[in-house]
C-alpha cells in the first residue's frame, strides 16, 4: 500500500482527547476507504468495516432504537465484530445509502464505546435526505488524490531528494541540475498519470500506458454513473458540465463558458448542476475578481468562473487522447497549458484555498490570487519557454505593490528571483502555502 498523507491527520483526530465521529469528504476513488483500513490495521485490535453498498441489509440495524446497544446488537447479529470498547474503530462507508446511520452518529459518539469514521460518495452525502444531522458529533477531513509528493514516494523517489527540494523551495536555492531534471521527468509522467490510487498503482505495476488510460477511464466512468444516480432532474446537464471541464479549459481565456455548452444557456438554468459537480468534489469554482482588493468575497462576479477537475490525471484522459506519451515525454505542447494550470489549481485547493483569478476587461489577466495574511499573492502559471514574460504581472506589481504579497510564477524553470517575482518549478506547486 501506499504512504498516505491522510494517514497523519487520522492519527492526529484519533490522538485528540473525546474526538468526535471522523467524516471522509472526497470524490470517489481518491483512496478514502484504502486510508482508513490503513490507518485500522495501525492503530487499532478491531475494526468492522460496514459497507451499505456491498451490504444493505447492513441497513436493518438503524431501523429500530439508534442507541448504542441496539446497533451493535444488529451489526453483530449479521456476523460483524467483534466489539471491544476502547479498542474498536467502526466505519460507515457508503454511508449516503443509510442516512439513519448518519443520524446516529450523535448517540453513537455520546456514549463513545469505540470510534466512528464514516465515507461515501459526496454526491449522496450532500444530498441525501437526512433525518437529523448529527451536528456537532463529527469532524470532517477531505481526502484528495495523491500530490505530487505522494507520487514521488509510490514511484520510489529517495526521501533525501525530496527533503532537498523542500529546501531549496524554502530557502530559495538553485535545485542541482541533475535532480532538477529527474523530477522534472517524473512531474510529467504525474501531469499525465494524476494522483488517483488506483491509477498510480497501475502506472507503478504495468508497463504498459494503456492499462493507465483504461484505469482512469473507468473512473471517468463512475463519476457518471454517479451523477446518474444522484443528480435526479439534473443528471443531463450536469454530466455534460463534467464532459465539458477539458475543452473549456483548454481555450485561450480557459473560462467556463455556458453558451459553448448550449445556445442561449442561462446561468440560472445550469446553476445548480454546476454545483452538483462542485459539492462532488469532482471539479473547483475559480471565481473571477476584477478589483485588486480584499476580501474577494466582496467583489467575486460568480457569473464569470473557470472549472478545474479533480484530477490532472483525469483530465489528460479526456482531452488529450493518444497523446498522453509525448507529452510525458516533454515532446510536443498541445494543451498543456490547460493540463498545467489545472494541476496547480488541484494543488491550491487541497489546501483548502478558495480559487480566485482576476481579469480586469480582458487587458489584465492574472491566474491565481490568493488571500494571505491581509495580502494578495499573485501566481502565474506558464508552461512554455518564455515565463519571464508577463506583462499582467508586471503592471499588478506596478499598480499594487502595496497590497501585494507574494509576486510567483511556476513554469518550467529552476528557481530564481528577479525583483519581486519568484520562479519556482512547476513541480513545486504542492509545496505553495
Amino acid at each position: 500500500m501506499f504512504q498516505r498523507k491522510v494517514i497523519q491527520h487520522l492519527t492526529e483526530w484519533k490522538n485528540t482527547p473525546k474526538h468526535r465521529a471522523l467524516l471522509l469528504n472526497g470524490a470517489r476513488q481518491v483512496g478514502k476507504t484504502t486510508a482508513v483500513r490503513m490507518f485500522a490495521a495501525q492503530n487499532y485490535k478491531n475494526f468492522v468495516e460496514v459497507n451499505f453498498l456491498k451490504t444493505p441489509a447492513a441497513k436493518g440495524a438503524f431501523d429500530g432504537a439508534l442507541d448504542t446497544r441496539s446497533i451493535i446488537l444488529g451489526l453483530s447479529a449479521m456476523g460483524l465484530g467483534p466489539f471491544v470498547e476502547g479498542e474498536t474503530l467502526v466505519f460507515f462507508d457508503e454511508i449516503q445509502e443509510c442516512p439513519n446511520a448518519r443520524t446516529a452518529i450523535k448517540f453513537l459518539v455520546e456514549e463513545a464505546k469505540y470510534d466512528y469514521i464514516e465515507s461515501g460518495s459526496l454526491l449522496g452525502i450532500n444530498y441525501k435526505d437526512i433525518p437529523s444531522y448529527p451536528v456537532g458529533f463529527e469532524e470532517e477531513i477531505v481526502v484528495f488524490p495523491f500530490d505530487f509528493e505522494e507520487f514521488l514516494w509510490a514511484v520510489g523517489t529517495d526521501m533525501e531528494v525530496v527533503a532537498l527540494i523542500k529546501d531549496c523551495f524554502v530557502n530559495k536555492k538553485t535545485v542541482p541540475a541533475a535532480i532538477h531534471e529527474q523530477i522534472s521527468r517524473l512531474w510529467r509522467q504525474y501531469l499525465v498519470v494524476g494522483g488517483m490510487p488506483d491509477v498510480v498503482r497501475t502506472f507503478v505495476e504495468n508497463d504498459d500506458y494503456n492499462k493507465v488510460v483504461k484505469a482512469q477511464r473507468s473512473i471517468i466512468n463512475t463519476y457518471r454513473a454517479d451523477i446518474a444516480k444522484y443528480a435526479g432532474s439534473d443528471r443531463i446537464i450536469a454530466r455534460r458540465i463534467l464532459d465539458a471541464i477539458p475543452s473549456e479549459l483548454g481555450k485561450q481565456d480557459k473560462r467556463f463558458v455556458l453558451a459553448n455548452l448550449e445556445k442561449g444557456a442561462s446561468r440560472r438554468k445550469y446553476e445548480n448542476p454546476t454545483q452538483w459537480i462542485v459539492d462532488a468534489g469532482l471539479a473547483y469554482y475559480s471565481f473571477n475578481t476584477k478589483t485588486f482588493e480584499l476580501p474577494f468575497e466582496a467583489t467575486v462576479n460568480h457569473s464569470l468562473f473557470k472549472l478545474y477537475l479533480v484530477d490532472t490525471g483525469l483530465m489528460s484522459s479526456m482531452l488529450l487522447r493518444n497523446i498522453q506519451l509525448q507529452v510525458m515525454n516533454g515532446e510536443i505542447g498541445v494543451n498543456e497549458g490547460a493540463l498545467v494550470e489545472n494541476h496547480v489549481a488541484c494543488a491550491l485547493a487541497s489546501k483548502g484555498l478558495p480559487l480566485n483569478y482576476y481579469d480586469r476587461k480582458s487587458r489584465q489577466e492574472l491566474d491565481f490570487v490568493i488571500s494571505n495574511n491581509g495580502k494578495i499573492d499573485v501566481i502565474e502559471v506558464k508552461s512554455g519557454t518564455d515565463y519571464h514574460s508577463h506583462a499582467s504581472l508586471d503592471g499588478a506589481i506596478k499598480s499594487f505593490a502595496d497590497i501585494i504579497g507574494q509576486s510567483i510564477v511556476l513554469a518550467p524553470c529552476n528557481i530564481e528571483q528577479k525583483g519581486m517575482v519568484t520562479y519556482y518549478p512547476l513541480y513545486m506547486s504542492f509545496l505553495l502555502y
